[in-house]
């Protein structure tokens, strides 16, 4: 059996920006693995900041071809890793996301997370964290880029979201 080092973990490194909050927002993804490095980001014409942070985890997990892998992704968002490691978006379900935000990323979110092993890291925000500032400059570039997407979900329902 072979010992598995740090090599066999993909790195994700995420940021998510938004102007106004809401407003225009983006999202900026960096991923290793192997000595290979991937960037990914998008424009979103109105939308949240903590949309477009778990937007990026989300990205970052559907754009895998394979299951099972170790993963341990990096933010700054507080917001998404203490959802997480502090099984908070478990009870939301168990209380179908009642006065809780989010609930379709949430949902596409916790589908993704069960097909691997996967730990989040914590790291303050324009700090010295390379990878995250990277994935800042893009998730910013990205929200005041041209070709903006339409945030469907959060457009159709921001009216209820106002009132949580």
């Amino acid at each position: 059996m072979s010992q598995q080092t740090n090599n066999d973990i993909l790195e994700i490194f995420t940021d998510g920006a938004a102007r106004g909050n809401p407003g225009n927002g983006g999202y900026g993804i960096v991923m290793k693995w192997k000595g290979a490095r991937k960037e990914m980001s998008a424009g979103y014409r109105y939308t949240t900041n903590n949309r477009m942070e778990l937007l990026a985890v989300i990205v970052a997990l559907e754009s895998l071809t394979r299951q099972g892998l170790r993963i341990r992704i990096t933010t700054d968002s507080k917001y998404v890793v203490d959802a997480v490691e502090k099984k908070w978006v478990f009870g939301w379900v168990n209380k179908q996301f009642k006065d809780k935000k989010n609930k379709d990323l949430w949902l596409r979110f916790l589908d993704l997370y069960s097909l691997h092993q996967i730990s989040f890291h914590w790291v303050k925000g324009h700090a010295s964290h390379p990878d995250n500032n990277r994935c800042d400059e893009l998730a910013t570039a990205a929200a005041d880029g041209g070709n903006l997407l339409v945030d469907t979900w959060f457009e159709q329902h921001k009216e209820e979201q106002k009132l949580l």
